[in-house]
């Protein structure tokens, strides 16, 4: 049975919270006018002449609000004034001398062109030591510096940085717009200059964290990914296909080290002392020690400072022999890391790093005993209510910052659970014995693959799922309207009437939800011939036979999910032959994840094998799938069941690489032109080929005449009007992603097809776009419009 809950702390620490949030948010003057308030109100208590429990209370909370107030109004007006900040409002170039506070974290971008997928910067949140300032005069300022934080946007060369470290950064100054306690953001120029050791510790930590990225090598790619970030936060190798997975899957906190892992930790050791009948202060002490070097290891990031913290108070009481309560730990975790560190308030990982602990202390155990009351196995009950109450808490703050809800988030941490434990202790003990003997940890992880597999797999599997998430306002006001629904439900769901009523409800919104948004009546379309994917700015086209379920893929745009689910969308389970046109990024970044889980005959590459990244890359992944690479040149046929596949360019295939392969132009005309002859009649697929590559086709007299053309480049300005009248095509299809920055589509372009006649549909605006054959002409269906109509 649970047990009274001790709620002392809890009202001052949340009055800490709100105190700390508003002057980070309002301003000091505003956390200023809260501490009066609360100074207001204790006098007023202290007058009274009883001192009940309730006037105790709230002279606590009175106390705890004005010397929370005092410590951000005071932080915060000295960042608001701070001359550096002024400075960077107009924008000034400075030289800072910094200290390292955080690891650097990769801006990861998708690639495009010859640039491929990953991050070419970081982000690096640092300590000011020293300030010079540069006027619009040339007058150079010194203005010291006290440690205030400036948010660094730099080259990856500054990567390799480990906390502690101190080193020199050139650049622009620029307002900071997290709302926390950054003064300024500096958009650095160039390398760090005059770079100083970092501790031993944590010299010893980024060993230990380098040694499981090796280790970790020794598994397939995604588990090996997976590892490190499961394990101490390190998502650096992580497949972006992973990240969205979980993300769809409600399985996102697992990659951001949280309270759990140092829990599973701190579990273990414990374990270890008990069996060695260690007394309570030698297992206090040892586990504060396990504590104390798995946050140096994994960082303090803060919900690992708000688990530590907790976790040092419950084995302080462990060591003196008096056991406390969980929640006064977790609100005690709170008041002093708000003091230490005010900018952990506005923190979303603080934030639900702390509403997950209160559900598992308040929630979880009241919901595991009425489900055993109702004879659910205590075991299993326990299993189902501690991801349940931690999706329902943390659900409202997770739709306010991302605007989707998962639906399947209870079932996929139920299914992921079991495999945590292991893989989280076996990758510290990887990471402790790897600078040692490397062979020793990659044996422990590979123990620990098994596990991690089925993490990815817990993951694929739920994101698969039809509507596994849906659209929800974001921002406070959504997350403020899921939380009165959810606690709606549960108030209701106390009443035996009301939960009749509330099933007719949720049977009501399934009836109507279901059909419209999840199995979308209409997609894909019945009879459809080619489908141009929306995959954001890239390429994927899917070329149906006559087999259902059995299609030719042109392309598989610049990023593995978004491919993957147009392909699941179509019901696409066999694939004869991929053909990559060219080996752009936006064109075959998706490579793995068309050839994962599903039958494929072959990949298919033109004549250009650059850039050499990508070659390189496409023969691993097929290498990995097991699927042989064959080559395609002018001239080729290919025919299949209702299918047939010419190959009409490049006229000229290049012999080696081109003097400047990675200028882009050379690799895009380069890209192999087919044409396919479908029952919609026949369609021309041009990759990127541009100026040069359609003139050599125009000059060789090649017949371009086709029903239906995938306009070349994402409809760039470099498409020639003759190439398009060559062509006269009744639909044109623009593969190209919404916002880009490089101006695709051209309005010349759309507008000469437009003028000619054709119907010109874009994927950015209308997402997968299905061509059909019909009775009077070609139709198409857009799936961007839910009721997708042939028109």
């Amino acid at each position: 049975m649970t047990t009274a809950l001790d709620l002392r702390l809890v009202p001052a620490a949340a009055a800490a919270w709100a105190v700390s949030l508003l002057g980070l948010r309002a301003g000091w003057t505003a956390s200023a006018w809260c501490g009066v308030v609360a100074l207001a109100v204790g006098a007023l208590a202290l007058l009274r002449k009883r001192r009940t429990r309730a006037v105790r209370g709230v002279l606590v909370v009175c106390g705890v609000t004005a010397a929370m107030a005092a410590v951000v109004t005071v932080r915060v007006r000295h960042v608001a004034e701070h001359p550096v900040r002024s400075a960077a409002e107009q924008g000034l170039p400075a030289l800072l001398r910094v200290e390292i506070d955080d690891d650097p974290t990769p801006l990861r971008s998708p690639g495009y062109g010859e640039r491929p997928a990953g991050s070419d910067r970081v982000s690096v949140l640092v300590g000011l030591r020293q300030v010079e300032i540069t006027d619009r005069t040339g007058r150079t300022t010194d203005l010291g510096g006290q440690g205030e934080r400036v948010l660094l946007l730099a080259p990856s060369d500054w990567g390799g940085l480990l906390p502690g470290q101190e080193a020199t950064a050139r650049g622009e100054l620029a307002p900071a717009t997290r709302g926390d306690l950054v003064v300024a953001v500096l958009r650095v120029r160039g390398p760090p200059n005059e770079v100083t050791a970092a501790p031993w510790w944590q010299t010893s930590a980024g060993a230990l964290r380098e040694g499981l990225r090796n280790a970790s090598r020794t598994l397939d790619p995604e588990p090996a990914g997976l590892v490190p970030a499961l394990v101490v936060g390190d998502t650096t190798a992580l497949p972006e296909r992973v990240v969205g997975e979980f993300r769809a899957a409600g399985l996102t906190h697992l990659l951001a080290v949280s309270g759990a892992n140092l829990a599973i930790v701190c579990g273990a050791v414990l374990l270890v002392c008990r069996l060695l009948r260690l007394g309570p202060r030698t297992c206090g002490v040892l586990a504060g020690l396990a504590v104390t070097g798995f946050v140096v290891l994994a960082r303090p990031e803060p919900s690992v400072l708000r688990a530590a913290v907790m976790a040092g108070v419950a084995l302080l009481a462990l060591a003196v022999g008096r056991p406390r309560s969980a929640l006064p730990a977790l609100a005690g975790s709170v008041l002093v890391l708000l003091l230490v560190d005010t900018g952990l308030a506005a923190a979303p990982g603080f934030a639900l790093s702390v509403l997950a602990t209160a559900a598992l202390v308040v929630i979880a155990p009241w919901w595991a005993d009425a489900l055993s009351r109702r004879g659910v196995p205590s075991g299993f009950a326990e299993a189902l209510a501690v991801p349940a109450a931690a999706h329902l808490v943390t659900a409202p703050l997770v739709v306010a910052l991302s605007g989707k809800v998962s639906l399947v988030a209870v079932v996929a941490n139920l299914l992921a659970a079991p495999a945590v434990p292991p893989v989280t202790i076996l990758g510290v003990l990887a990471a402790v014995v790897a600078p040692a003997h490397l062979a020793a940890a990659e044996v422990l992880l590979s123990v620990a693959g098994p596990p991690a597999t089925w993490l990815v797999q817990v993951g694929r599997w739920a994101a698969a799922v039809p509507g596994a998430e849906f659209a929800w306002p974001s921002g406070v006001f959504g997350g403020l309207a899921l939380a009165v629904v959810a606690l709606a439900v549960l108030v209701a769901l106390r009443f035996p009437r009301a939960r009749v009523l509330l099933a007719v409800v949720l049977v009501g919104v399934v009836l109507a939800v279901v059909p419209t948004s999840v199995l979308r009546p209409g997609w894909p379309v019945s009879g459809w011939v080619v489908v141009a994917c929306d995959v954001g700015q890239g390429d994927a086209v899917v070329v149906a036979t006559a087999e259902p379920g059995r299609a030719v893929v042109v392309d598989t745009g610049p990023e593995p999910g978004a491919v993957d689910g147009c392909l699941r969308r179509l019901g696409v389970r066999r694939i004869p032959l991929v053909v990559l046109s060219h080996l752009h990024a936006d064109h075959v970044g998706g490579l793995s994840s068309v050839l994962d889980g599903r039958e494929v005959g072959a990949v298919a590459l033109g004549p250009l094998h650059h850039p050499e990244w990508a070659a390189r890359e496409v023969r691993q992944t097929a290498a990995r799938a097991q699927v042989p690479l064959v080559g395609l040149g002018m001239g080729d046929h290919l025919e299949w069941p209702g299918l047939r596949l010419e190959v009409l360019g490049p006229r000229d295939a290049p012999v080696g690489p081109p003097p400047n392969a990675d200028a882009g132009t050379p690799v895009n005309d380069a890209s192999l032109v087919l044409r396919a002859t479908t029952p919609a009649g026949r369609v021309l697929l041009t990759g990127d080929v541009e100026l040069a590559g359609q003139s050599a086709l125009l000059t060789a007299g090649t017949d371009l005449t086709a029903e239906v053309l995938k306009v070349p480049h994402h409809g760039s300005r470099s498409t020639l009007p003759a190439f398009l009248a060559a062509v006269r095509p009744h639909v044109a299809l623009i593969s190209v992603g919404a916002g880009n920055r490089y101006g695709h589509p051209s309005r010349l372009v759309v507008d000469a097809l437009t003028d000619a006649g054709a119907r010109v549909l874009r994927t950015d605006h209308d997402g997968d776009i299905a061509v059909l054959s019909a009775e009077q002409g070609t139709a198409t269906a857009r799936r961007g419009d839910p009721r997708a109509p042939p028109r």
